[in-house]
């Protein structure tokens, strides 16, 4: 035994095994753990004088999930499609125990159960969910490259039907308790505390110790295979994973796979079949990237890894915002919904009204949607004050500036705030390309200057790039990092660059898809070789989004700090042409590379093959996506020589996060690594003959390549 179970029979012969893994905050499904589970099952079925079995959890939760800290490092320790199918089978030999021990097994289900903890809940017999907010049961495993691998794609459809099972599985759909019963995952709600004691009345009163599709004359719910209703689910399913994925992701197509084929033969050999899938996804390199990139390291940023250690944990009670427009508006409600205290400053009060009026916008949305109340929306509301006198910004924590990109206003801003707010008070700018360390000369406390880096839009996007200044102070950083974790948001910690890194990094797509674009590649294999390849949207539509007038402003605002170094760029020559002598500005203004009509669909601007002809011979498709991707990678690569990134954990986490750099990938860096550094660069050596002189490898990257470093030690 290793501890990871309690064992104790009560008078009425009840076995009661309740998991509680010795030294963590919650129950995850460990090999320990497994283990446990075989041997007490096994105790409880071979004494005569036990009559059924409860299992539950002596932690809030049942089982979050398999230990994905493990599984992780399974394609780096190389291990063999028979290996890790091997490992999934013997999950699925342990949990097929429990449901044929003999005797009734019934899950008191306290908490939330998700993943492997779900599979182990549905191995039971009879299943108790508590009624609870905090109880949530889910697969979420798609999401991180992998599928249900302890029998989850073989039970589920047999308990509630394909469409179901599809719902849950493929869209990783979480079931909150009276979804949960409706649809028959489980057998009985009931209050946390009398979970176990209903579990037992169950297993004394009625307990049947065999499962329904180990029964006679046993029919999936809602229709076999040959139903015409689980066909179309399985069309539909095949149409939607291919339009989402673009074929990108191997994960949703295993597990539809394993649920079709598993349900076409004996349940037993179901449970084989689900491990060879398992297996082959867990051997290789994208359930590593997602694993490693969406779970760990994301979660190790949420608990602020890169927080400087011995400083004090602090708390923004109070945060002033410069500027309410679009930036601003979206700060000031994730930091109102948090509890905190917003002056909202603009020129004029009615901007700072309509900066207010946003956060108004998304709450009646979220009321409409049943996710809020008028209640908690006027005290949401009530805590932001739109203004335009610095004196109300006197006792803030944290001021964030988010005017336009223009230094000069930057500075007059940061003057008028710090003669008003007390000297403990830290200063943050909203930048997306200035150096921060330049905005802080005029600073009279450049070491609490830093920068904050939203994205767009505020209340949707998780990520917030924390850049440094050269003289910010470890305090800052560490109560800047605080405030991330208040507003429930995911940080990288970034050191100061021209455009930090996410936007200096960003900007290479936009520019890339551009300079396409004056090659004279078709705009329509341009915008669809990006997606193909699995960025969100097109560098053109993109483009778009932020408005080609501020590309515009940026290019000319770097050209003048730059001077003779500014390189020579096709991409910003088509930018001015589009903004000077076209007029065609973005979406904001109704026309950029695309053309936004009233009463249809946008579409890409037919005049674009006017001034920036097509070429009668068009590259291969593939070509274009080698294009988008290495040059992003590359400049990432060359963010990390110049240190500007310092983690590559952070190089992986923003490029997904921020601008939505394929998930499968990993992010740039891991990207880079399962290409190979070797590989990557012998590509970009190719691509500089044949596009130019930005994909050209510093002697930095070649050495690495040499010596076979990758990025992730």
């Amino acid at each position: 035994m290793n501890n990871t179970i309690q064992y104790a029979v009560d008078n009425d012969g009840i076995a009661l095994l309740t998991i509680d893994l010795p030294g963590k905050s919650m129950n995850v499904l460990t090999p320990e753990l497994m283990e446990d589970l075989e041997t007490t099952t096994s105790k409880a079925a071979a004494d005569n004088a036990v009559k059924g079995i409860v299992i539950t959890s002596g932690k809030k939760a049942f089982i979050a999930g398999a230990d994905i800290k493990d599984m992780v490092t399974a394609y780096d320790r190389g291990l063999s499609h028979k290996e890790t199918a091997e490992f999934s089978y013997g999950l699925n030999k342990t949990l097929r125990q429990i449901e044929t021990c003999g005797k009734p097994v019934a899950i008191a289900i306290n908490g939330l159960a998700l993943g492997g903890g779900l599979e182990v809940c549905l191995a039971g017999h009879y299943r108790v969910l508590a009624n609870d907010t905090g109880a949530v049961l889910g697969f979420p495993e798609v999401n991180i490259g992998l599928l249900p691998g302890a029998g989850g794609t073989q039970r589920t459809p047999r308990l509630i039907g394909f469409r179901n099972a599809a719902t849950m599985i493929l869209q990783c759909r979480n079931q909150r308790p009276e979804q949960a019963l409706e649809m028959g995952l489980v057998h009985e709600l009931a209050p946390a505390a009398e979970v176990v004691e209903r579990a037992r009345q169950w297993v004394l009163e009625k307990g049947d110790p065999e499962q329904p599709w180990d029964k006679k004359k046993f029919k999936i719910p809602g229709g076999g295979l040959t139903h015409p209703g689980t066909a179309q689910t399985f069309m539909v399913g095949n149409a939607l994973v291919a339009k989402n994925t673009k074929h990108n992701y191997p994960a949703p197509i295993a597990a539809q796979s394993a649920m079709f084929e598993g349900c076409a033969t004996s349940f037993d050999d179901g449970l084989k079949i689900e491990s060879q899938y398992f297996g082959s996804l867990l051997a290789g390199p994208v359930a590593r990237n997602m694993m490693r990139s969406l779970f760990v390291n994301k979660g190790k940023a949420d608990k602020l890894a890169r927080r400087p250690e011995g400083i004090e944990k602090s708390q923004v009670k109070k945060l002033g915002i410069l500027g309410a427009g679009m930036m601003g508006a979206g700060i000031a409600f994730v930091s109102a919904k948090a509890g905190m205290e917003v002056v909202l400053l603009d020129t004029s009060q009615e901007n700072a009204e309509k900066g207010k009026a946003y956060s108004e916008g998304l709450l009646k949305k979220a009321i409409e949607r049943g996710r809020s109340t008028p209640e908690k929306a006027a005290i949401l509301l009530n805590l932001i004050t739109p203004t335009t006198s610095y004196h109300d910004l006197q006792g803030c924590d944290l001021v964030i500036e988010a005017v336009f990109e223009n230094q000069d206003l930057k500075a007059k801003v940061t003057a008028l705030t710090e003669a008003v707010v007390p000297e403990s008070c830290v200063f943050a700018s909203n930048t997306s390309t200035l150096p921060i360390t330049g905005l802080a000369k005029v600073s009279q406390r450049p070491e609490q200057f830093i920068g904050l880096h939203f994205f767009s839009p505020v209340d949707k996007m998780p990520l917030v790039e924390i850049i440094l200044g050269e003289q910010t102070n470890a305090e800052t950083i560490a109560r800047s990092l605080d405030y991330i974790q208040q507003i429930r948001k995911t940080p990288i910690v970034v050191n100061d660059s021209r455009g930090f890194y996410t936007s200096r990094v960003f900007s290479t797509f936009t520019a890339e898809g551009i300079m396409m674009l004056a090659e004279g590649v078709k705009p329509a294999l341009i915008e669809n070789a990006a997606k193909m390849v699995g960025m969100p949207v097109g560098p053109l539509a993109v483009t778009d989004e932020v408005t080609l007038e501020l590309a515009h402003k940026i290019g000319k605002e770097t050209a003048a700090a730059l001077g003779q170094d500014y390189p020579a760029d096709p991409s910003q020559e088509v930018i001015q042409a589009m903004v000077e002598k076209l007029d065609r500005k973005g979406k904001r203004f109704g026309k950029g590379f695309y053309a936004y009509p009233e009463d249809a669909t946008k579409h890409l601007w037919p005049g674009l093959g006017e001034h920036f002809p097509v070429s009668e011979e068009q590259p291969d498709i593939v070509e274009l996506q080698k294009r988008l991707m290495n040059i992003q990678a590359l400049e990432t690569a060359r963010c990390v020589e110049e240190g500007v990134v310092t983690h590559a954990e952070d190089g992986d986490i923003g490029s997904i996060f921020g601008w939505g750099f394929p998930p499968y990938t990993g992010g740039t860096l891991s990207y880079i690594d399962t290409m190979g550094v070797r590989n990557f660069v012998a590509e970009c050596d190719r691509m500089a003959q044949a596009c130019g002189d930005r994909f050209k490898v510093s002697d930095w990257l070649r050495n690495r390549a040499e010596q076979d470093q990758p990025f992730h030690q």
